[in-house]
């Protein structure tokens, strides 16, 4: 079987293997055709002529949907921050106590004696000590002070979960804590966001 005149081996070669020059199965060539007079279909349909909505226009119609949805959230959240008390529950302290170990721990330490961010162990808060301004503060930020806007990265019920792990801190005494930032105690009066 080494004939070199074959006329179904090529001229050229590659490590001693010599290339076929036989023809594709009939099934397969015609698989190819099908899928060039699908894609122009396609194209005619959904680009052309716009008989759908193409998975772009889709998603836009679903990510308004769901923008409508997120901002019904949040406004109802917002009016109700007023209302809202620290959980005792030992499952919404857990999850805060996840969420305060992954995105709060860096500036507040662990034992929530601060570093970049305040103490959350002493009485001396700038901007109110009590739940409700806890609430204010994570939702809304500091971002005069650095601290960012959590209400566009955590879902309200994440934010009632870290205000209530925080409250927890209140009255502890962390090692070698951040000094007060604000000479007398904070009120648990109004807050500046009120």
């Amino acid at each position: 079987m080494n004939d070199q005149n074959d006329p179904l081996l090529l001229d050229h070669e590659a490590d001693g293997i010599r290339e076929l020059d036989n023809k594709l199965p009939r099934w397969w060539v015609w698989l190819f055709y099908l899928t060039i007079i699908f894609s122009v279909i396609y194209m005619g349909y959904y680009h052309l002529f716009a008989k759908e909505k193409t998975s772009a226009a889709e998603y836009e119609v679903e990510r308004a949907a769901g923008e409508k949805i997120k901002n019904a959230t949040m406004a109802k959240f917002e009016a109700t921050i007023g209302a809202l008390e620290a959980s005792k529950d030992e499952k919404v302290i857990n999850a805060g106590r996840q969420t305060y170990t992954t995105l709060c721990l860096p500036c507040h330490r662990a034992d929530g004696g601060g570093l970049v961010g305040p103490n959350f162990c002493d009485d001396y808060w700038i901007h109110g000590s009590n739940f409700v301004d806890n609430v204010k503060v994570i939702w809304h930020g500091v971002p005069e002070k650095g601290m960012i806007t959590w209400k566009t990265v955590l879902n309200p019920n994440q934010i009632y979960e870290v205000a209530s792990y925080i409250q927890t801190f209140r009255g502890t005494k962390p090692v070698n804590p951040k000094p007060p930032e604000n000479l007398t105690p904070a009120k648990t009066g109004p807050s500046e966001y009120e």
